[in-house]
C-alpha cells in the first residue's frame, strides 16, 4: 500500500495580504511543492520530476491551484471566521502559574502560561 497526503490552504493577513500554498506527500515523504509566485513546482527528489515536468507542461494543474488558492479559499477562509468571528478575534491574556521549589540552597521555578 502506498500513501499520499495532500497539504494545501491559504493565509489571510491583517493587512488584507493573502498567500496560499499546496504540498503533496509520497509515502510519509516530501513529493512535490506548489509555489503560486512562479507558477512551478518544486520536486522534492527525482521520483517527483516526472510529476513535475508533466504539470509545467501542461500548465492546467498550477492555473486551478492558483486560482483556487486565490479565490476560493480565501472566500472560505473569510466566512469560516464570519461565523466565529467573536472568539476567534477575541484577544485575552494568558493564564499565568509560578510555582517554586527550593533544594540545597537552589530555587527552581517553574512558570506555565495558556
Amino acid at each position: 500500500a502506498h500513501t499520499l497526503q495532500v497539504m494545501y490552504g491559504c493565509d489571510l493577513w491583517e493587512d488584507g495580504s493573502t498567500r496560499g500554498y499546496r504540498q503533496d506527500a509520497y509515502d510519509g515523504k516530501d513529493f512535490i511543492a506548489f509555489d503560486m509566485d512562479s507558477m512551478t513546482f518544486t520536486a522534492a527528489d527525482t521520483a517527483a520530476l516526472i510529476t513535475k515536468r508533466k504539470w509545467e507542461e501542461d500548465g492546467v494543474e498550477a492555473q486551478q491551484w492558483k486560482n483556487y488558492l486565490e479565490t476560493e479559499c480565501i472566500e472560505e477562509l473569510r466566512r469560516y471566521v464570519s461565523y466565529g468571528q467573536d472568539v476567534l478575534e477575541r484577544k485575552e491574556p494568558p493564564t499565568v502559574q509560578v510555582s517554586g521549589t527550593e533544594a540545597h540552597g537552589i530555587l527552581t521555578l517553574r512558570c506555565s502560561a495558556y
